[in-house]
Formats: structure tokens, C-alpha cells, sequence
């Protein structure tokens, strides 16, 4: 038996990933140096990765993985049971580490897959050992420094049984970059027990299109925590993870927060697949139009008995044009299953502007206010020190998104 529930039909322009010339993008680029110390970067790349939620000083961190275009500029670990390296280097390190690739994620999924795989850039590989429990999180930052490169990366995150590792990975651009094409196969897999929390904050120049491909494995008792955060102007983004819940009592969260702004093109969604006995999923998503395009999609397939899962895409409209599609999917292939859905798209009512505005604050303070509390990251779930990392970099993207 199956059900599927669809919502609508999506407009062709937005429905079929932007065409992109990859041939148009520079293959190579300056070989950078290795920084021992990061707080050596420039002023502005500075600045850039820390809106990305990157801090160069490594304040409460538990390592660093730092790559501008395709070279490897700083890659440590600051905490015993923690590795982190390029992949290219965990490859020549770890020769089970084959037994990863390309396993999640399908090697010919799309063009942009067999690009990455064609011509590789490094990517970083981070791991937690068994029973390792970092304080803090690690970082990672993948950043281009050279107008109209591509770069393609890959990445594999391995949560090994019992651990807890939280990881911010910020992706950005300097600011005299204006046009780039970046692509990021990333797989994680998170074994018996063991916790991963991912939060990605996106920080591209607004000709910059972005094609990640994820993919996620968790087995028995393990939780995978996805957060992705995208406030900042980007050409075209067009990502669909993926978990597949593989152990019983697995479990998979996704969360998203989305700001459009005029020109821009985003197509987000998560899928969930639950595979195992007592698993659970949760998909959420907020979505705001300042005049871009949203796509705003999500999957729950579940395939045995006693799961539970559930999905919410709200969006707000803030402009005349723009445009927001949520595209919500519930599946079954057999019965005893528990999922549901939420989807809302409206604009900001009258009377709450008009109720703040009362209280002293112009109508743009009061619309800001509104969106600001429609974008709240505490759906995120993430631990105290984490939140208020998160915190601290949308408060410094607030002046660009209000």
C-alpha cells in the first residue's frame, strides 16, 4: 500500500535546476599558503567567515578546517579523539576510508556529482573517535577567494559509536568576489549511539550559484541534527539532502532557515527515508521572499511499522514579487505509520505592524522585528553555547537581510 501527497505543480522556470555552464568557470587557481596561524588571514576574509559563523581565533572550538579555492589552508584538532584533516590526506591515512565514498551520496546522481569526482578540490574529513564528546564544536570554512572559480569539494563526517560531535561549517566569499560556482558532496555517517549536530551557514556573493549534494546514514539509537541557515543574496542554491534512518530508534532532524532577496533562486528541501523499527524524523522549515524564489520541499518516506515523523514549511512574503512553493510529501509503503504535515505561506498582517509601530518603531523596524521572531533559530534545538554562536552571527547578517 502507498500513499503520496503532492501540493500543486510547480512553475518549469523553477522546477528544473538552472542550467549552469560549467566550462564558463576557471578550473584552476592560486596555490595558497598553509597558515599555521589563522589570525593571519586578511581583515576581509576576516570579517567573511566570521558572518559565516567561522571564527579564525578558534575561541571555543575543538579544531579547525579552513580551504580557499583548492588549497588546504589550516586544518587541526584541539581536542584528543577529534581528526581533522583535507579528505585528500585522510584517503592516503585511512585506507578503510574507501569503504565511505561515494557510498551515501550516488557518484552519478547528476553532472555535478561526476564534477566533483572528475576534478576534485580537497574537502575536508572530520571524525569523532568512540565515546568522544567534545565541549565545543568544530569549524569548518569553505571559501573562495578568486572571482568566477569552480570548486568542487568533498566532505565525509564520521560520528563514530557513542559520540557527540557538533561541527559549524561556514561558507563564504571575499568581498571582491562576485561570481563562482560551488559544489559540495558531503556524507555522514553516524554509528550506534553517537550524536551529530551539522550547522551551515551560507555567506556567498550574489552571482555565486551553489550546488551541494548530502546525504546522511544513521543507525540504531543514533540522532542526526542538520541545520542550515541561508540570509545573505546567492544567484541560485539547489540542494536536497537526504537521511536514511538505517538502525532502530534512529533519528534525523532538519531544520532550515531561507531569506530570498530579489534575483535570488532557491530550491531547499530535506527527505527523510525511515528504514528501521522506532525511528523518527522531523523536517521544518522557514521561508521568507523579499522578492527571490523559494522552493521549499520535503519527503517523508516511511517503510516499517511504528515510525513517526512529521514535516512544517511556513513562509512569509514580504514583498509584491517573489515567489514561495512549498512542496510537502508524506509516503508509506506499508501500514502501522505516523506522519503529518503543516504548510502555510501569507504575508505580515496589518495590525501587527500597526501594534508595534504603536509602541514607538517605524514600519521598517516593525516588519524587521516581525521577521526577525518568523526566523527564530530555537526550532533549531542546538545546545546553549551553540544557540548563542548561531545567535551572534544572524544578529551580524541582520543589517544586509532588514
Amino acid at each position: 500500500m502507498v500513499y503520496n501527497m503532492r501540493r500543486g505543480k510547480i512553475k518549469p522556470q523553477l522546477a528544473q535546476s538552472r542550467k549552469i555552464n560549467i566550462r564558463s568557470y576557471k578550473v584552476k587557481a592560486k596555490e595558497k599558503a598553509y597558515l599555521e596561524d589563522l589570525n593571519k588571514v586578511s581583515a576581509d576574509q576576516k570579517k567573511n567567515m566570521l558572518s559565516a559563523g567561522v571564527d579564525p581565533s578558534q575561541k571555543a572550538r575543538s579544531g579547525t578546517y579552513v580551504q580557499m579555492d583548492h588549497s588546504v589552508v589550516h586544518a587541526n584538532s584541539l581536542y584528543p579523539g577529534l581528526e581533522v584533516m583535507s579528505i585528500t590526506e585522510a584517503l592516503k591515512r585511512h585506507e578503510w576510508l574507501d569503504n565511505y565514498f561515494w557510498k551515501a551520496v550516488a557518484l552519478g546522481a547528476d553532472s555535478f556529482t561526476k564534477q566533483a569526482h572528475l576534478r576534485p578540490h580537497h574537502g575536508y574529513f572530520l571524525r569523532a573517535l568512540p565515546g568522544v564528546k567534545a565541549t565545543y564544536p568544530l569549524q569548518a570554512c569553505l571559501f573562495i577567494n578568486e572571482d568566477n572559480i569552480i570548486q568542487n569539494v568533498h566532505n565525509i563526517i564520521i560520528a563514530e559509536e557513542g559520540s557527540d560531535l557538533q561541527i559549524i561549517t561556514g561558507c563564504a566569499t571575499a568581498s571582491d568576489v562576485r561570481r563562482g560556482l560551488h559544489i559540495g558532496i558531503s556524507e555522514f555517517y553516524v554509528k550506534k549511539g553517537a550524536k551529530l549536530t551539522f550547522t551551515m551557514i551560507h555567506n556567498w556573493a550574489d552571482e555565486v550559484e551553489v550546488r551541494p549534494r548530502s546525504a546522511a546514514q544513521v543507525e540504531a539509537g543514533g540522532v542526526f541534527l542538520s541545520n542550515y541557515i541561508c540570509l545573505k543574496p546567492v544567484k541560485s542554491l539547489q540542494m536536497y539532502p537526504k537521511a536514511e534512518l538505517i538502525g532502530r530508534g534512529a533519528t534525523a532532524r532538519f531544520n532550515s532557515i531561507l531569506f530570498a532577496h530579489p534575483g535570488s533562486h532557491l530550491d531547499v528541501g530535506s527527505r527523510v527515508i525511515l528504514k528501521a523499527e522506532d525511528s523518527r524524523a522531523e523536517i521544518i522549515a522557514r521561508t521568507v521572499s523579499a522578492g527571490g524564489d523559494i522552493i521549499a520541499r520535503g519527503h517523508l518516506r516511511g517503510e516499517v511499522k511504528g515510525i513517526k515523523a512529521h514535516l512544517e514549511c511556513r513562509g512569509l512574503m514580504v514583498a509584491e514579487k517573489g515567489h514561495i512553493h512549498a512542496i510537502p510529501e508524506l509516503e508509506a509503503t506499508v501500514d502501522g505509520v505516523d506522519m503529518s504535515h503543516e504548510a502555510a505561506v501569507g504575508k505580515i498582517a496589518r495590525d501587527e505592524i500597526e501594534y508595534l509601530m504603536s509602541r514607538g518603531l517605524s514600519e521598517g523596524e516593525a516588519q524587521a522585528a516581525i521577521v526577525r521572531g518568523f526566523l527564530d533559530t530555537s526550532i533549531m534545538g542546538l545546545p546553549e553555547a551553540l544557540q548563542k554562536e548561531v545567535d551572534q552571527t544572524i544578529s551580524s547578517c541582520e543589517k544586509d537581510v532588514f
